[in-house]
């Protein structure tokens, strides 16, 4: 035997021997139980009001020399106005492309040598200026901040290069099924005059006739100290931070604040597939639902435990069926886009294009089957998932302070979280039941397929779900 058979040997021997009392302590016929969801108790919120009406929340958190900052304006893009779809989102782009004091070359050049994050983006909701920084670059961080909050100007080279890629996006989502579904569907379930029926990132006729007044206009209405909630996470004590603030902040004009108004969604019709042609396809877009619930909803917490079983989570009902049993799908998924208003509640997936029609009859299904009482062993189950998954939501003072934005924006508690896992824990099967029968209604639902229809819609219209009705790219009926 040569030297290095001989080790080889000798080295299997000491796996095997060393292996040998693992697998007889491990028993691997059962999966692991869960343990109980631990506590999590956030560090307090203080809270402190500018004279300009600036809202500071501040929660100290000192294990590392860092900050997080959020510029929270509860207006998005519910207030684009009907003719302007998009104009939120743009003018939050604009806002680090140019201040009174620096060109945007400037601004990133900061952001670069301090070692920071600065962007600011928008939501149906809010605009939002975020900031990341070690606390040692604190002044001139926060000093860049207010610039581009408070001091953007909107150059009119900028605005050109952001206007078209603005455009040459929207031109590129024509030719992507998940996309066209994304923007159809909506505009089935509100109706195109009601703001959510319209595409957040605009569309290429408003893009198009917009101009960079048009995005000054719109900061100018809604940036205002007393519309705006200032979040601070990290190494600060809110005494020090209150004086920064004012000293950057303190400036700012206060002004009249209006809410946008999102009209009542039409009532559902019976259930309705919408189909849009989208020739060669490969799969088929779904997008199954209803008009669903505002974030204010009594419910949120049943229904936070119904979706998750019915596809909220990679084990819930619809990606085991479709995925995991069925193969059609490499996700299958359903949420409730709590809004200010009710915003929808859909279920959907990327379906291979042959099977379109049975996953149509699958997701039905599943979507009939969660209206029945749900197993104690799946509830049990299902709470825990949520439980144990909430305290990595919180690790970071950026995951706190994006948390933390939620109940700027709709008026929760202060201590919100902290009772989060007692308040899914209480959830009985009976409201699950109740808030499936309530909102998840099969009979009237708008189903939205997005795929080849010379190979896909004689076996869906066999599947007898419900009548077809032919939708082009942007939502409008073809003769």
């Amino acid at each position: 035997m040569s030297a290095r058979t001989h080790t080889f040997v000798a080295a299997a021997a000491l796996i095997a021997v060393s292996a040998a009392p693992l697998t007889a302590q491990i028993d691997r016929s059962t999966p692991p139980k869960l343990g109980p969801a631990p506590s999590l108790t956030l560090p307090p919120v203080v809270v402190r009001t500018l004279p300009n009406g600036l809202k500071l929340m501040v929660v100290e958190r000192h294990k590392l020399p860092i900050a997080d900052f959020v510029l929270v304006v509860p207006t998005g893009a519910t207030a684009n106005p009907a003719n302007q779809a998009g104009v939120a989102g743009l003018a939050a782009d604009m806002l680090t492309e140019g201040t009174t004091t620096r060109t945007a070359l400037q601004i990133a050049d900061q952001i670069g040598y301090l070692g920071i994050s600065l962007d600011a983006g928008s939501s149906w909701d809010a605009t939002m200026v975020s900031l990341t920084t070690p606390t040692a670059q604190l002044d001139s961080a926060l000093a860049l901040f207010a610039d581009v909050s408070l001091r953007p100007t909107f150059p009119a080279t900028e605005w050109k290069r952001i206007k078209e890629e603005r455009l040459t996006s929207l031109l590129q989502l024509k030719d992507r099924g998940p996309a066209i579904a994304n923007r159809v569907y909506p505009a089935v379930l509100y109706g195109q005059s009601n703001p959510y029926g319209r595409p957040a990132s605009g569309t290429e006729t408003s893009v198009g006739a917009m101009t960079d007044a048009d995005v000054r206009a719109f900061y100018q209405a809604h940036f205002l100290p007393n519309n705006a909630t200032l979040i601070a996470v990290g190494d600060v004590t809110p005494a020090d931070l209150e004086r920064r603030i004012a000293a950057l902040f303190g400036g700012w004009a206060k002004g009249t604040t209006t809410s946008p108004v999102v009209p009542a969604a039409p009532a559902a019709n019976p259930t309705t597939i919408y189909l849009v042609d989208k020739p060669g396809a490969a799969q088929s877009s779904f997008r199954i639902g209803s008009v669903g619930v505002a974030r204010s909803t009594p419910d949120y917490f049943p229904i936070e435990v119904m979706n998750t079983a019915l596809g909220g989570s990679f084990t819930s009902r619809l990606n085991q069926e479709l995925r995991e049993v069925k193969g059609y799908t490499y996700g299958a998924f359903s949420g409730f886009d709590m809004r200010r208003a009710a915003g929808p509640f859909t279920a959907q997936a990327e379906v291979v294009s042959a099977k379109s029609d049975s996953a149509l009859i699958d997701f039905m299904s599943e979507l009939r089957q969660i209206r029945d009482t749900i197993p104690t062993t799946e509830l049990t189950k299902t709470k825990r998932y949520i439980e144990l998954e909430l305290p990595s939501a919180f690790e970071t003072t950026g995951d706190i302070a994006n948390r933390l934005t939620a109940v700027a924006l709709y008026g929760l508690p202060l201590d919100y979280f902290n009772h989060y896992v007692a308040n899914i824990d209480a959830v009985t099967q009976a409201e699950v039941q109740r808030v499936a029968q309530k909102y998840v209604d099969p009979s009237h639902m708008a189903i939205v397929i997005v795929g080849d229809r010379k190979s896909i819609e004689a076996p869906i219209a066999a599947t007898h779900v419900a009548p077809i009705v032919h939708l082009d790219l942007n939502g409008n009926p073809v003769q």
